[in-house]
């Protein structure tokens, strides 16, 4: 099903497109970015900051040193500002490269707290891996679409049309 070439095709992937992204919203205003665009959590900065909360939670199970990083509830607000998403997104992208590629197989699962669940949970890591690349992908859109509607000039979200591929 997943293997670790997938792993690592996803996370180019996710970098690709946060690099247009983090380019396109160089002269977004933090009020511009705070404005309700109509996406699940409203505002680009709170879906860029569940985005990355929800990264660095993931990401931090998968290489074994789990972290607190509270709930979902606190997940909009663990990045203030765009200027601390801009600076901190190409860095967590490059920590999810790096995992990605010592990656070897996607074999067997992974067990953790689960604080949205409130106890321990144990999924196989080629479905853990599937949906992290899948809930960046699903809020990514969000994003894509709020930053239209601010009338800023976005990427090519496509994943064939990704530079290297193939």
């Amino acid at each position: 099903m997943i293997a670790a070439d997938w792993v690592r095709t996803m996370a180019r992937y996710n970098a690709w497109q946060n690099e247009w992204m983090v380019e396109a919203t160089q002269g977004m205003t933090d009020d511009a970015a705070e404005q309700d665009r109509g996406g699940f959590f409203g505002s680009f900065r709170k879906t860029a900051s569940h985005v990355m909360w929800a990264d660095e939670i993931w990401l931090s199970r998968f290489v074994g040193a789990a972290r607190n990083g509270g709930g979902i509830d606190g997940s909009t607000d663990w990045v203030p500002d765009m200027a601390t998403w801009r600076s901190r997104r190409p860095v967590l992208d490059a920590e999810i490269l790096v995992w990605a590629d010592g990656m070897d197989d996607c074999e067997g699962d992974l067990t953790w707290h689960s604080p949205m669940l409130g106890r321990e949970v144990s999924r196989p890591r080629a479905v853990l891996f599937a949906h992290y690349f899948n809930h960046q992908t699903h809020h990514r859109g969000q994003m894509h679409q709020m930053l239209t509607s601010a009338g800023l000039s976005t990427g090519v979200t496509d994943l064939f049309v990704m530079p290297g591929l193939g």
